[in-house]
């Protein structure tokens, strides 16, 4: 099969929606597909990291141009359409130059600013296409759509989708690479005998607030032990990656600084507990039963980073400005190593690494 993706990573967007993408590109192309990624020329973009895993690439222009449209077309606007950087139309214009006119199997679309309208324009030049998403809050026109978020519902798309598409819910179909699978039983006979030594601080690609560099703040404050290590992982377009650098420097704890990993899975193998960001690393996370605190950085994380609190598989801050107390209270637990036990197991019950595979069926069975 060919398949083609249409998702953006930026500044304002942060890095997930691509990851995600590749993570089912990278399945895909080992049982011999074709794959290929349209990817808006955003600031912050991950067009390397695409080059690097060796998938085509075709990259739009920022420059933006006034198109007419009729005013059906755009009464319905996205709450994120500003995410796209062009109107919704010219992007459509400029998905199909890329597609050239080729026929593909499946169009995968992970974006929030794009909905029916756009996916019933550029769908004459797909055979099929599947949606992923998050916030089930627009109409789409599609054949396949996966949210793969703890809490939502089916019934939460009802009368936003074809009555014929499929809908694949829930973290049992979490797009994990397979790494996450090959070490989750290693990871698991680690964590029958809890301690905390080694965290693991990793709160998004970009984490344009610099909610790292409070985190470490937080922890230089604490009353963690000084043989604890610190292990920070970042992306390359992180506007504080600098700044974060030169803090780990005076932290009275072992701290390095990673900068697009390539080996997370191991990293949260091997890490005691981890301070992580809401989003698609909370099923990896979960899959390896790596105990979290989850920090909601977004509004869209919300819903499902309380789901998975509500599972007893993280604990969650919400917001920053109680950082140092929640933090200072969770580790001084008399009975924390209890509690990390049992995070542990409520977080591999929702999540076995398998996810990506379910997914790849439908696509080729539908």
């Amino acid at each position: 099969m060919r398949i083609a993706f249409r998702a953006d990573a930026s500044v304002q967007i942060g890095t997930g929606h691509v990851m995600r993408c590749l993570t089912l590109a990278d399945a895909l192309r080992d049982q011999g597909h074709e794959c290929l990624f349209i990817c808006r020329d955003h600031p912050g973009n991950l067009s390397e990291v695409i080059a690097q895993r060796g998938f085509e690439l075709y990259l739009l222009s920022q420059e933006m141009r006034a198109l007419h449209s009729t005013g059906s077309e755009d009464a319905a606007t996205p709450e994120h359409a500003q995410w796209l950087g062009v109107p919704w139309q010219q992007d459509a214009e400029q998905t199909l130059n890329a597609l050239n006119g080729q026929k593909t199997d499946w169009l995968v679309v992970d974006h929030y600013a794009l909905d029916a309208r756009w996916e019933r324009r550029v769908g004459a030049h797909a055979n099929k296409i599947m949606v992923i998403d998050d916030i089930a809050d627009r109409p789409h026109e599609c054949q396949l759509l996966l949210d793969q978020n703890l809490g939502r519902k089916a019934q939460d798309y009802n009368g936003l989708l074809p009555e014929t598409c499929t809908r694949l819910i829930g973290p049992h179909y979490a797009l994990l690479r397979p790494e996450f699978a090959e070490l989750r039983e290693a990871s698991l006979e680690r964590r029958q005998t809890p301690k905390l030594e080694r965290i693991l601080i990793t709160l998004g690609g970009v984490d344009q607030d610099n909610v790292t560099g409070q985190v470490l703040g937080a922890l230089a404050q604490s009353s963690l032990p000084p043989e604890t290590e610190l292990d920070i992982v970042m992306g390359a377009s992180a506007p504080a990656l600098e700044q974060v650098r030169r803090q780990a420097e005076t932290l009275p704890y072992r701290a390095t600084v990673g900068v697009n990993v390539t080996d997370m899975a191991k990293r949260m193998c091997t890490a005691d507990f981890c301070i992580g960001a809401a989003g698609s690393t909370s099923w990896e996370r979960c899959c390896l039963g790596l105990p979290t605190v989850t920090m909601v950085l977004a509004e869209n994380q919300k819903e499902a980073a309380e789901a998975i609190a509500r599972k007893g598989a993280a604990f969650v801050i919400k917001n920053t400005e109680h950082l140092q107390t929640e933090l200072d209270c969770l580790l001084t637990d008399n009975q924390l190593a209890e509690k990390l036990v049992a995070m542990s197991k409520a977080g591999t019950s929702l999540v076995d690494g398998l996810g990506c595979q379910r997914v790849i069926n439908h696509l080729g069975t539908d």
